[in-house]
């Protein structure tokens, strides 16, 4: 179960938010390689709820604890004691969890500061932008070397992402990839070079800041992300029409008319986030 709350952090055992400068940090606790089980998918799903009910968040970063590891998938010995309607339910309750993740009108970037297969690149398949750091990590859907199938959602993600060929031939061969050959095949947005995790959380937090207010006009963004989201699984039609709504509500915010402001002044907005 979720620990109490001390000031802006949310201590958990497998999963914990921190939220500083309007970013709040979601980060998979469970050494050695974060892998989750139906605890540590509550305690996510926890977590997604409280960044977006907050008005001071703006962005989501999930990542993982430690040198090594985003997330190596599901905690295989857990699996090994469910029944088959327990694994079932489990995996409903995952593709719930990361359907509100996807689902969250903020902006949501996987950090991947480490190894990143199985089921953990199924998680960070549902995040809006994926940040590899550079080294000797894999990145990967190696499922069927277990017999099974991505059941947390890479049989759909993956392949609204790269297509039905590429995503057919990689989750049959199980084929892993090297940071910057994954952002190759289009699985990741950006290497960054770090030399240690922290290096690289303070790159993904710089990296990050831009889409946070007075910067970032994030009520845009998280408005942009629902219209992608939302209206890919529309008719051409329906989608302009949510586009057409989605924009009017951002003509009547205060962000939309001090950028407009801006604009005419020659000035640098400052957003507000409403």
């Amino acid at each position: 179960m979720l620990g109490g709350q001390t000031g802006d952090t949310m201590t958990a055992a497998l999963a914990h938010i921190t939220i500083e400068a309007g970013v709040a940090t979601i980060a998979l606790d469970n050494p050695k390689a974060n892998c989750y089980s139906y605890a540590m998918m509550q305690q996510l799903d926890a977590c997604v709820l409280d960044a977006r009910m907050r008005e001071d968040v703006h962005v989501i970063v999930l990542t993982g604890a430690g040198e090594k590891f985003f997330c190596a998938g599901a905690d295989i010995g857990m699996l090994g004691g469910l029944s088959p309607t327990e694994k079932y339910f489990f995996c409903l309750h995952a593709n719930e969890t990361l359907l509100r993740l996807e689902q969250t009108p903020k902006l949501v970037i996987a950090a991947l500061n480490g190894h990143c297969v199985g089921g953990g690149l199924e998680v960070a398949l549902a995040c809006d932008i994926r940040l590899g750091r550079d080294g000797a990590f894999q990145v990967g859907l190696p499922e069927v070397k277990l017999g099974v199938l991505p059941g947390t959602g890479g049989t759909q993600r993956l392949v609204r992402l790269l297509g039905r060929a590429r995503a057919l031939e990689l989750m049959v061969t199980g084929q892993t990839f090297p940071m910057k050959a994954a952002r190759g095949e289009g699985l990741l947005h950006r290497v960054l070079e770090a030399d240690s995790a922290a290096s690289f959380q303070a790159q993904v937090r710089e990296y990050a800041s831009q889409f946070v207010p007075p910067l970032g006009a994030s009520k845009a963004v998280g408005m942009i992300k629902r219209a992608v989201h939302a209206g890919a699984d529309l008719g051409l039609a329906e989608a302009l029409g949510l586009e057409r709504e989605l924009q009017q509500q951002l003509f009547l915010s205060a962000d939309a008319k001090e950028g407009i402001l801006a604009n005419r002044e020659k000035r640098e907005p400052r957003f507000l986030g409403h």
